[in-house]
């Protein structure tokens, strides 16, 4: 590969974000275990075990969705630990915090219990959604190095609500097998692990995209007004949805007209955000191919699916292996691309500008090692 300007000094910037990373996971597994001694004095241990491994299903499938969204350009692993866990145990404490205050306020101003039907459309909507969206939100106020766009609020948020269905799925699942043994627990494990799995995922990613949606229109303060916007779509997406299921006569119905559609729409929409990330990329990557950094060829390997596909199936079949050179290669690369995407928009700075070289030294480095 041909430069047309000598290749900066080999070091990657590293962010501060990995130590506030493991800060906030630290933080938040101490409120998970608050959690998890609620929920084994509120079921018992026994039914709590039963009620976690039956959750492990929808959340599998749920993760397995959202590394497919994410394969393009991988989140760090500490920053998805820390959305998971704070969905899981800090957002479940906050609702049910929120949700002992409304019942003890109403038992003394009225003498009677909350009303349900208030509940699932208002308060819950309201009080989850908000509690699920700050940890989004602090995500990309210290990770804004990994927060480029729509996809990666997609992403953070769909694995903050992973989290919170896990824990709400297992208090809900553990309630069915107390009050009517496994009939029960499998009529509830057919309507939220096979019917509504995604539903928080769905909600809540409303909020992600907003995030990331200001996030790659210029960040800094006013991504809190977009913040603002996800999160009263979020509420009211989840209002309608838990509203659809109280009030209708006829849940099959309701299911198929109302909650199937709103599903469908969020994949399209998320397989266009994934067109979008491979777009983006090829075009940035095209005009460091134009300034002698990467070759065509190169360019097509590293911004195209089929490219990627054929890069890591050399990279396997070269003795030794080279598999984790080269996704290294793809890794930096794509991250290359979307630090060129903040500049060319005027964001960044000179932090932008520094990784951006950085980025460019790994990828000469990486080369030589795969080539060599």
């Amino acid at each position: 590969m041909s430069q047309t300007a000598p290749a900066p000094a080999p070091h990657r910037a590293r962010s501060g974000g990995f130590a506030l990373a493991v800060i906030g996971i630290a933080i938040a597994g101490l409120v998970g275990l608050g959690v998890v001694a609620y929920l084994a004095s509120a079921l018992g241990v026994s039914t709590l075990v039963v009620g976690s491994v039956v959750a492990l299903v929808p959340l599998v499938g749920v993760l397995l969705a959202i590394r497919w969204v994410d394969r393009w350009e991988p989140e760090p692993v500490g920053a998805l630990w820390f959305a998971f866990l704070w969905g899981a145990a800090v957002s479940v404490a906050i609702a049910l915090i929120v949700d002992l205050g409304v019942q003890l306020t109403m038992a003394f101003a009225t003498g009677a219990a909350a009303d349900e039907a208030v509940q699932a459309v208002v308060q819950a909507p309201l009080v989850e959604e908000l509690a699920k969206g700050v940890g989004v939100l602090l995500i990309y106020a210290f990770s804004r190095a990994h927060f480029d766009g729509p996809i990666d609020g997609l992403v953070y948020a769909a694995t903050v609500a992973a989290g919170f269905a896990f824990t709400e799925n297992i208090l809900y699942f553990g309630v069915a097998l107390i009050e009517g043994g496994g009939e029960e627990l499998g009529a509830t494990f057919v309507i939220r692990g096979i019917f509504s799995p995604f539903a928080h995922v769905l909600f809540t990613a409303f909020t992600g995209i907003m995030i990331g949606v200001g996030a790659r229109r210029g960040g800094g303060a006013g991504v809190v007004g977009w913040f603002l916007i996800g999160l009263l779509g979020a509420t009211l997406l989840h209002a309608l949805w838990n509203g659809s299921a109280v009030f209708a006569t006829d849940a099959i119905g309701v299911y198929f007209t109302v909650q199937v559609p709103i599903f469908i729409a969020a994949v399209l929409l998320t397989a266009w955000l994934r067109r979008e990330e491979v777009r983006v990329t090829r075009r940035r990557l095209g005009e460091y191919a134009a300034a002698g950094w990467l070759s065509a060829g190169e360019v097509d390997m590293l911004a195209t699916p089929s490219g990627r596909r054929r890069a890591k199936a050399w990279a396997v079949a070269q003795a030794p292996p080279r598999t984790v050179a080269m996704r290294r290669l793809i890794r930096d690369a794509t991250h290359l691309a979307f630090t060129r995407q903040k500049l060319a928009s005027g964001q960044g700075g000179a932090r932008a500008v520094a990784d951006e070289q950085a980025l460019l030294a790994s990828i000469s480095a990486t080369r030589r090692e795969l080539l060599h």
